[in-house]
């Protein structure tokens, strides 16, 4: 699978404190927000339910991930993105890096992705 997910049992707006909140205990920062219902909403007229998607960043990894492979920014920030389903659950889904990175053949950025995978693994699970 290419993502974590869990749903929670609170709404929105807690999730995205909760989350940006786990995200900054594991090192990430928020370099980007995107509020898909705003967006949908102002360019197509189009009224969508609460999406939420985040670009994630751990500027260390970072920084180690660009020395190693110039292009790794093709594949970062990390998305991570709090919505409420269809059903009115609320949920939040991290990118798994490992799994994104996969067609990179650099040893670097496997062990830097691997590491990676268990900090956002562990954000999802901690909510």
């Amino acid at each position: 699978m290419y993502y974590f997910t869990k749903r929670v049992e609170y709404g929105f707006n807690d999730a995205i404190e909760r989350v940006t909140e786990a995200l900054s205990k594991e090192g990430f920062g928020i370099l980007t927000q995107i509020d898909v219902t705003e967006l949908l909403k102002k360019k197509l007229d189009v009224d969508f339910r609460p999406y939420r998607i985040f670009g994630a960043c751990n500027p260390q990894y970072a920084l180690k991930a660009l020395k190693s492979e110039d292009k790794i920014g093709t594949m970062v920030p990390c998305n991570v993105v709090v919505q409420v389903n269809p059903d009115g659950e609320t949920e939040v889904t991290s990118i798994d890096p490992k799994e994104s990175t996969i067609a990179v053949r650099n040893d670097t950025i496997a062990n830097i992705t691997t590491e990676m995978r268990e900090k956002l693994k562990s954000v999802i699970e901690s909510l």
